[in-house]
């Protein structure tokens, strides 16, 4: 056992490797750079558990961002306490423009033991898949919306041609007019279609989240009242 019975750990994440560094409680406790490790659930496990067994309490932190909040789970079911900090109200000094993953990770122990981050709420495995399925259903819906602008303005583009190469005296080519309006017409049926199916699998996942009764709740408001109005 160490000299101090509790460190902070910091996480600073990324896709394939994640740089530790570690903040002894205290203020003469040492900060310092524990290296890399994999960005895997067992790789994970084994350095908090290499850790946990140096000092009686953890305290981990790590900055919110597209890796999701696996970590901050499995680390508060090995028994330790998880903070995910929010990214933009992070301290930091003026002029400090070199960023590397070994000084974000030292700097976010460090701040971590002086309680100077702010956590943000973490949603539980069912709430962040309804969360992917939102922002797919938003990227369908905009792809959607995309096309049919095309179409139309593809449209109003060939009548207008059209109208000049005659008055112009030149060969009409509107024969391609029909097969172009099938193909904008049969990409836009696959863009609403996979809409719909986005909407179903929402509704169906949306009642067992943790929010599930505050939406409940707003059911009698007409957006939150049926995924029909989803769709519009």
């Amino acid at each position: 056992m160490g000299v101090y019975s509790e460190a902070f750990v910091a996480f600073d994440v990324a896709k394939k490797k994640h740089a530790v560094a570690i903040a002894e409680g205290g203020r003469t406790g040492e900060v310092r750079f524990v290296g890399e490790v994999e960005n895997s659930p067992a790789a994970t496990e084994r350095t908090i558990k290499k850790l946990g067994r140096k000092y009686d309490r953890l305290h981990v932190c790590f900055e919110a961002g597209p890796t999701g909040y696996a970590l901050c789970r499995q680390v508060r079911d090995l028994g330790h306490d998880c903070m995910v900090v929010a990214p933009a109200l992070i301290p930091k000094r003026p002029g400090e423009r070199v960023k590397t993953n070994r000084r974000d990770a030292v700097t976010l122990a460090r701040l971590h033991r002086a309680g100077e981050l702010i956590g943000v709420w973490v949603p539980d495995v069912v709430h962040e898949a309804v969360r992917d399925l939102v922002r797919s259903r938003e990227a369908a819906a905009d792809d959607l919306r995309r096309k049919r602008h095309c179409a139309m303005g593809g449209s109003t583009r060939t009548a207008v041609i059209g109208h000049w190469r005659t008055g112009a005296g030149l060969p009409d080519r509107t024969s391609s007019i029909p097969r172009s309006r099938s193909c904008s017409r049969r990409r836009s049926t696959r863009s609403r279609t996979r809409l719909s199916d986005y909407t179903a699998w929402m509704s169906s996942c949306a009642p067992s989240c943790q929010l599930g009764p505050w939406r409940e709740s707003l059911r009698p408001i007409r957006p939150c009242a049926a995924p029909r109005s989803w769709s519009q």
